[in-house]
């Protein structure tokens, strides 16, 4: 299969399966191509968990399209990676064409690009699907039918309470979160409804006129789908990178020693090229850098000791010393998206109950913060700039680095924010910079 046309050159798609396991044909000619084309330093870039896959190749488009002329004289080769994620087609992306159920005016049904999502996403699910789309359409009044619908959300995404469960298990313990099955999958799913709508009120009336309306359940019901969803590419995520992207990149290590990767992620996308870092082979030191854009994981992750538990680390606790470079993590405070459904979904892992105040400077600065809303945090040494500021120093050679990119990552409406306002030439130099893609081969 030809790869897809894109505005840079050489240009490579690798695939993945949910379990990691990478498309042996596209493997094999991104393997060969590199060696073939003497490519020096690759960029690899990963999607994020609200993509299909002609979004992500249109994303790798616009993404690399600056970088041959920041970097004129590199030999650079481009890697967009795909994984079996999913959109939600009425949450419209900066920068993109709107689907056409982005103009519904209300969320809670569940329109015909979203369904689809989710049949490619879930197979074998069609009739839970349908089921929950029923739901969502009908909306009806009785609490027992949003009970109904949580036992549907969970049978979808294989959450089976009460208890530990594998979707969980892998990571949330060390990540701050008890590792036990998230209250809104065990708990009451009206109450757990009415949260989400509250705060999806909050979102899109910021000014406090949302106090003087009243949350529809079903739009929070409509978020619970999303948050599930969201739980299960959080784990696929981690196992692709793990399983799938570490072990390539110890494959072209061992064919190719002298190229230099570098490792970009957007979204779920930083958590997977993060967990990449836990599967490298041993003793592999080509990755030269690592830039999280918008991460949507813990922003503990890599952290020796949690600040609220110091008998645990993150999950990925020191993993950034197996970059030969640094790990960069650029983020925003309008990414409502990490800002307030990533810590509320967190929080209701168990913590302190209710948001009436919808205090999210609170849930952030305790245990639920994301990398993409304030960056690395509880790592010595970490290095912090602002976007502007970083553009003109020279980043450091090793170690944790945080940009706040607000000024630039700001564009986009509930619920996700400017969780996908990734497009900018600064963004794309923040790449080149941190890899230092830009300098002689003499100077790495």
């Amino acid at each position: 299969m030809a790869e897809p046309a894109v505005s840079v050159t050489p240009y490579w798609e690798l695939t993945f399966d949910a379990d990691g396991d990478p498309d042996a044909g596209r493997r094999d000619r991104l393997l060969a191509g590199v060696a073939r084309q003497h490519v020096r330093d690759l960029i690899v870039f990963a999607h994020g968990w609200n993509s299909d896959r002609s979004g992500a190749t249109r994303l790798y488009d616009r993404f690399f399209a600056p970088i041959p002329q920041l970097a004129p004289a590199a030999r650079i080769g481009y890697v967009g990676v795909v994984w079996p994620s999913m959109r939600f087609s009425d949450e419209p992306i900066p920068d993109f064409p709107r689907a056409v159920a982005a103009e519904m005016p209300r969320r809670p049904v569940l329109d015909k690009d979203t369904r689809h999502a989710l049949l490619d996403t879930f197979p074998g699910r069609a009739t839970v699907i349908d089921q929950i789309a029923r739901l969502l359409d009908q909306q009806p009044r009785e609490e027992a039918e949003l009970e109904e619908f949580g036992r549907l959300v969970r049978m979808l995404v294989d959450v089976v309470p009460p208890g530990p469960q594998a979707l969980f298990a892998a990571d949330t313990l060390a990540e701050g979160v008890p590792q036990s099955s998230p209250d809104m999958f065990s708990a009451s799913t009206a109450a757990v409804c009415e949260e989400f709508a509250q705060a999806l009120t909050h979102l899109e009336a910021p000014d406090g006129t949302a106090a003087f309306s009243l949350p529809n359940p079903w739009e929070g019901a409509h978020e619970l789908l999303r948050q599930a969803t969201y739980y299960a590419m959080k784990r696929r995520a981690g196992t692709v990178g793990e399983r799938g992207l570490g072990r390539v990149i110890g494959q072209l290590a061992s064919r190719s020693p002298e190229v230099r990767v570098h490792l970009v992620g957007h979204s779920f996308g930083g958590r997977l090229v993060s967990f990449a870092l836990r599967g490298l082979p041993k003793g592999v030191r080509t990755v030269k850098s690592v830039t999280l854009l918008q991460g949507a994981f813990s922003h503990y992750a890599f952290a020796s000791r949690l600040p609220h538990d110091a008998r645990a680390g993150g999950v990925l606790e020191g993993q950034h010393n197996r970059i030969d470079g640094p790990l960069v993590c650029c983020y925003s405070r309008h990414d409502s998206a990490l800002s307030t459904m990533y810590p509320l979904a967190s929080r209701m892992a168990g913590d302190a109950r209710g948001i009436a105040a919808l205090d999210v400077g609170r849930m952030l600065g305790a245990k639920w913060g994301a990398m993409g809303h304030d960056g690395v945090q509880a790592v010595p040494g970490t290095v912090s700039f602002k976007l502007a500021d970083a553009l003109k120093a020279t980043l450091p050679a090793s170690g944790c680095v945080n940009i706040d990119a607000a000024t630039v990552v700001k564009r986009g409406g509930p619920p996700a924010g400017a969780h996908s306002d990734i497009l900018h030439r600064e963004l794309a130099r923040v790449v080149v910079a941190a890899g230092r893609i830009h300098r002689p081969a003499a100077d790495h």
